[in-house]
């Protein structure tokens, strides 16, 4: 019941303010050290910043998918199954305007731009992935009880 690591990634235009997206991120991670700001070209050669926060700390790791909420861990509860691959890497996207605005949201297919995420859920020889990631999921929503 336990994280490897979490890891955020966002890409902005050359026109956007990648410091916005770096403080979402760090509200996210609760920790402004663990965003880095990439500046790069795009394949047609336009400004773009990538910008990624990441943390190999499990407590932390634990700590930030709990800053989802209640609602949205529900939601990756519902659609773990789904969401979880062969390695036990759980994915996930969030609304990168919302997130923007100060909002944590779970982002569908068609909400435009994302913020992609995606966690290694510790898993020892003997466990399921599946059901391990179940139980870090309900320690996170515990997490998000407990905090409020």
């Amino acid at each position: 019941m336990s994280l490897h690591h979490i890891t955020w990634r966002a890409t902005a235009s050359g026109l956007a303010d990648e410091t916005v997206v770096a403080d979402a991120l760090a509200w996210l991670m609760d920790d402004e050290e663990a965003v880095e700001i990439e500046r790069t070209t795009s394949y047609h050669g336009s400004e773009i910043h990538i910008v990624e926060a990441k943390t190999t700390r499990k407590g932390p790791a634990l700590r930030c998918l709990a800053r989802l909420g209640r609602k949205n861990l529900q939601i990756l509860l519902e659609e773990v199954e789904a969401r979880l691959d062969e390695s036990h890497t759980l994915h996930i996207r969030l609304d990168f305007n919302a997130l923007i605005n100060g909002e944590v949201r779970l982002a569908s297919s068609d909400d435009g731009p994302t913020i992609k995420g995606h966690t290694k859920v510790q898993v020892f020889p003997g466990q399921e992935g599946l059901s391990e990631a179940q139980s870090t999921i309900e320690a996170a929503m515990a997490l998000t009880d407990q905090e409020q």
